[in-house]
């Protein structure tokens, strides 16, 4: 990605210096840990079951320059998404966009969610409207799942982000007032629909930030591509243990992860994105 010149946003609470507790969070981070938690035991995982606990700790950190550009990098993506939705967000008549604040930890955090750790990976928390991140997470990524490059970690961020946005415009909630009424195969297929949305979102944010700041360069979507791919549940269930048990998707497969990306950074239209509720499950 091209971010020479970019600004760093500033809604950012830094707490590399410290340690807590870590919550139960939402997104990619859920599958990816689950997939993390695979490889290394072969033991299934409910990606949404975190809450760990753990007291307060606090640690001194040196932080290397991999971590210090990383910790830039994210800034300015969280900037740009600042600035993408702020944007269409005035111009759709979907009222005034608030970013999340962005929190840097290492190891462990407090959230509104409840506890995590950094073996979640990045979350959004809804109830306190924060995007956690420890940005050890990208090295795990990249070491684990063979998934690398700016724009795979720009579309990290920018999935948790499409959160928020789904929370903004209010189908984050009635998705979660949906589920809690439904049995778990039906709560399991509304999940994989919050999930595409944000992967989709993820999409429309780059198809704009690319068009205000020409961000994108040769072999970007195939990096966030790849990502997409190798986080589908289906392809973390089969590398684990040889098999996929499609009742229990929660974050889509992996098709269906890069269809609903690449459909957001082709139209740009979030409309197009909030058909995913309406469709036929075995259509999305």
């Amino acid at each position: 990605m091209q971010l020479d010149g970019r600004r760093e946003s500033t809604n950012v609470d830094d707490r590399r210096t410290s340690g807590g507790a870590v919550a139960g969070g939402l997104g990619i981070a859920g599958v990816v840990i689950a997939g993390l938690i695979y490889l290394l035991t072969g033991q299934q995982v409910d990606p949404s079951q975190f809450d760990m606990g753990g007291q307060t700790t606090q640690t001194n950190v040196e932080f290397s320059q991999e971590e210090q550009e990383l910790a830039s990098f994210a800034k300015k993506i969280l900037a740009g998404t600042e600035d993408i939705w702020t944007a269409y967000f005035s111009q759709a008549g979907l009222g005034t966009y608030t970013s999340p604040t962005m929190v840097l930890y290492t190891g462990t955090t407090r959230s509104g969610c409840g506890t995590g750790s950094a073996s979640m990976g990045p979350f959004y928390c809804s109830a306190d409207q924060c995007l956690y991140i420890d940005l050890s997470f990208f090295t795990s990524m990249k070491r684990q799942l063979g998934a690398d490059g700016d724009f795979a970690y720009a579309y990290v961020i920018a999935h948790e982000v499409g959160h928020h946005v789904e929370n903004q415009i209010g189908v984050l909630g009635q998705a979660h007032q949906q589920m809690a009424r439904m049995r778990e195969a039906a709560a399991n297929q509304m999940s994989v629909r919050i999930e595409l949305l944000a992967d989709f979102l993820a999409g429309v944010w780059a198809h704009y930030d690319n068009e205000v700041f020409g961000s994108l360069e040769e072999g970007d979507l195939e990096e966030a591509i790849r990502c997409a791919s190798v986080i589908g549940d289906d392809y973390l269930q089969k590398k684990a243990q040889g098999f996929a048990v499609e009742e229990s998707f929660t974050h889509g497969t992996a098709q269906q992860r890069v269809k609903w990306l690449a459909a957001g950074l082709q139209s740009g239209d979030v409309n197009q994105g909030l058909k995913i509720f309406n469709m036929n499950y075995n259509d999305l």
